[in-house]
């Protein structure tokens, strides 16, 4: 047996510990090399994730700008609630969630319910509220049981109201949830940073027109947190910047008279200063409570809205579009002294009716037997049909459409609200355009009473008061009156802004203007309503028909049902040797425009000029020679006969 051979032995251990070793020492470099990449080399990009995982930056989202009337009434502002909210990523069970919060905390079938459709148009790592407004009670017995609800916190929100409620829906607008659309929108606009910690923003009136200034500048909170993500102190803050507080034009008690003064009526007003173009009054009935939207409307008060017959969310001084009727004749007859056909002593017969030449087709006066002699200003003052048959036929669509162009009719008035629309004023392109027809020469002369084709929104027609009341000087028109600047505090009005001067013969204007006056004084359409004011008042009274008639036929109000009623206008505007106001009223299906729109704007100037406070719904006065205008069936002629 041979034995071992020390020095042999000794030798093979000394590899294996070399091995080792060296192994040992390659494991060691490639930890160090590891420490040393993760410690410097990119040490700053783990230090930032480190200082992630410990410090939380939060959104401090601004408050929202209060809106003001132009005496400093809040029409619209904001209040401190407490809210409870889920974030349903962090829960251990939705449903089981909220049947354990029902029992310590009241949750109504219509919360669940907002909460469902709130959780649809969310993501899923968002905070959504479930109960708002807590009570003191609830806060404390929720914050005792908090332990259990993982994923549930109580957050103090500001608010918004509207304490007008549906006195200043369709102007003021309200605010909503932000939606899919809007966040698009953010995005395009490269706002999203802005409205981080914001759930609503503006959707309707001056809530979305001045959506970026009400809103303001989202700040931005450094807070360190602990390993469960609870907040342990704040490091740093970068304050939010409220929003900017904005005055209106707007007068909410001249709003309010107005509104009273509509009673249950529908229909809309749009009064202005002409003095600078600011809207003073804009009044869409019925309206609607804008605090429903606030906290996200339920499906029976939206369904209850959407499907009325009243449409209350069309605002009808913007978005009505209605035929002007006989509101248009004062324009027509500056029109016909502008363009030389006519002089102010050129009178016609009218026997109570108007066939163009060669045609048996009658177009009807609305006083059967007609008016006798009649010149330029009587056929304001009776508004004469007759008259303007033939002032139509012998200015023709194209000269007609191009002069009343002038006053706005047929385009935007460019008001600081969105959603308005155009109205129609046509002529031969644009029908065909639109049916792919010519034009006859029987529809130029239901235009020149307001009627066939002609459509037209209560602020055009405010705008076009406007012009007359200002001898051709328009101002834009606009809500926004002045801003406060929230860093310093400093309110900043804005300056009026000349949409138009439009140039007319001052002795043309002043025999329009005479007669808008007459029309207002005994013998006029509008008598009643200009009686016993110790001012003179400027109108033009006017009926729009809504449906036609058949030919041979007379307009019968008590046989036709009550939405198929012609619809009441006036426009106005005072005192009429120094105007203050200018206004367009129209009420759907109200009749005569003498007996139930002009009643409602003697209110409203009754209180802009004297502060006359109304007792109640402005009162029906007859005044039988504003008659309604009819068209026949076939939708070729307003007012016509055909004589066998």
């Amino acid at each position: 047996m041979k034995l071992p051979n020390a020095h042999e032995e000794f030798q093979r251990y000394y590899q294996r510990v070399r091995i080792a070793a060296a192994g040992a020492s390659l494991l060691f470099l490639v930890l160090f090399a590891r420490f040393f990449w993760l410690q410097v080399i990119e040490y700053d990009r783990y230090h930032a994730l480190a200082e992630n995982n410990r410090i939380a930056l939060v959104p401090a989202p601004p408050a929202r700008g209060a809106i003001y009337d132009r005496t400093g009434a809040v029409l619209a502002s904001n209040f401190s609630a407490h809210t409870l909210e889920i974030t349903p990523s962090k829960t251990l069970g939705l449903d089981a969630t909220l049947d354990q919060l029902s029992e310590i905390i009241q949750i109504e079938p219509a919360d669940r319910k907002r909460f469902k459709r709130l959780l649809a148009e969310s993501k899923n790592f968002e905070s959504i509220p479930i109960r708002n407004r807590l009570s003191e009670e609830e806060e404390a017995r929720f914050a005792v049981n908090r332990f259990r609800f993982p994923g549930v916190e109580v957050r103090a929100r500001l608010f918004r109201q509207y304490p007008f409620g549906d006195s200043f829906a369709h102007v003021i607008g309200y605010i909503g949830r932000i939606n899919d659309k809007d966040l698009e929108a953010l995005r395009e606009s490269g706002q999203t940073a802005n409205y981080r910690g914001t759930d609503h923003i503006g959707k309707l009136g001056i809530e979305k027109s001045y959506e970026p200034w009400l809103h303001g500048q989202t700040g931005i909170e450094r807070v360190e947190v602990d390993a469960t993500g609870k907040a342990v102190r704040l490091l740093s803050r970068t304050p939010p910047q409220s929003g900017r507080d904005i005055h209106l034009h707007l007068d909410s008690k001249l709003q309010q008279v107005a509104e009273t003064a509509f009673g249950e009526l529908r229909g809309a007003l749009v009064a202005l200063d002409p003095r600078d173009g600011g809207v003073i009054a804009l009044v869409s009935k019925p309206g609607f409570d804008p605090n429903l939207f606030v906290d996200g409307i339920d499906p029976d008060s939206w369904r209850a809205l959407n499907e009325s017959p009243d449409h209350p969310l069309v605002n009808r001084a913007l978005r009505g579009a209605y035929p002007p009727g006989s509101t248009i004749k004062p324009f027509m007859a500056l029109g016909a002294l502008d363009l030389g056909l006519r002089k102010p002593s050129d009178s016609i017969d009218d026997p109570g009716f108007y066939s163009l030449p060669g045609s048996r087709h009658r177009y009807r006066d609305w006083k059967q037997g007609g008016h006798g002699q009649v010149d330029l200003e009587k056929s304001i003052v009776i508004s004469c049909d007759t008259y303007y048959y033939q002032l139509s036929h012998q200015m023709g669509i194209q000269r007609m459409h191009d002069f009343l162009a002038q006053f706005g009719f047929g385009q935007k008035t460019g008001v600081d609200l969105d959603g308005e629309l155009a109205g129609v004023l046509p002529d031969p392109a644009w029908k065909q355009k639109r049916f792919k027809q010519p034009w006859w020469p029987g529809e130029t002369i239901i235009a020149g009473i307001g009627q066939g084709y002609n459509l037209t929104t209560p602020m055009q027609l405010a705008l076009a008061t406007m012009a007359l009341a200002n001898d051709g000087l328009v101002y834009k028109p606009r809500l926004l009156r002045a801003w406060s600047d929230p860093a310093t505090g400093v309110w900043q009005r804005v300056a009026p802004e000349v949409l138009t001067r439009l140039r007319f013969n001052p002795e043309h204007l002043r025999i329009i203007k005479q007669a808008m006056v007459a029309v207002t004084q005994p013998g006029g359409t509008a008598a009643s309503s200009g009686a016993g004011a110790p001012y003179l008042m400027a109108g033009k009274t006017g009926t729009a028909q809504v449906i036609g008639i058949k030919q041979n036929e007379r307009y019968d109000e008590a046989r036709i049902r009550l939405r198929h009623r012609d619809h009441a206008l006036f426009i106005a505007y005072a005192p009429a040797e120094s105007p203050k106001i200018a206004l367009a009223v129209m009420v759907e299906n109200g009749g005569h425009g003498g007996t139930v729109a002009a009643p409602i704007a003697r209110e409203v100037i009754d209180y802009w000029l004297l502060g006359k406070w109304p007792s109640g719904p402005a009162a029906l006065a007859a005044t039988p020679e504003d008659a309604p205008e009819a068209e026949t069936t076939d939708g070729q002629s307003a007012v016509s006969e055909t004589v066998e």
